[in-house]
C-alpha cells in the first residue's frame, strides 16, 4: 500500500518535465508517484532523434525505454518523483 497522499500546495501550477538525455526507464517515479502520473514506454523515432549524442547512447543502451508523463493533469506537485527519479531527470515546472 502506497504512503498516505501527501497534500500539496502547487496542485496544477506545476507539473513534471522529463529530460529525456537523462532518463533511463529505471521505474522509480513509477513506483513512488501516488497519483498514477507516470508510465514506462519506449521513445519513438522523433523523440529519439532530438537526443544529444550521450542521449543516444543511453536510450540504446536501455532499448529506448522511458518513463512518460501521460496523466499529467492527476499530478499535485507532491515532488516525490524528483526525489525518486536516480538520473535527476524529473524536474516540476511551471504548468
Amino acid at each position: 500500500m502506497k504512503d498516505a497522499l501527501p497534500a500539496c500546495k502547487e496542485r496544477g501550477l506545476l507539473a513534471p518535465v522529463i529530460d529525456r538525455n537523462r532518463c533511463e526507464g529505471k521505474e522509480d517515479c513509477v513506483r513512488v508517484c501516488p497519483y498514477e502520473v507516470f508510465e514506462l514506454g519506449v521513445l519513438g523515432r522523433e523523440d529519439r532523434s532530438k537526443l544529444s549524442l550521450a542521449g543516444k547512447l543511453k536510450a540504446l543502451a536501455h532499448g529506448g525505454r522511458q518513463a512518460f508523463a501521460v496523466r499529467v493533469e492527476l499530478c499535485q506537485a507532491c515532488g516525490r518523483c524528483v526525489d525518486a527519479c536516480p538520473e535527476k531527470a524529473i524536474t516540476l515546472a511551471r504548468a
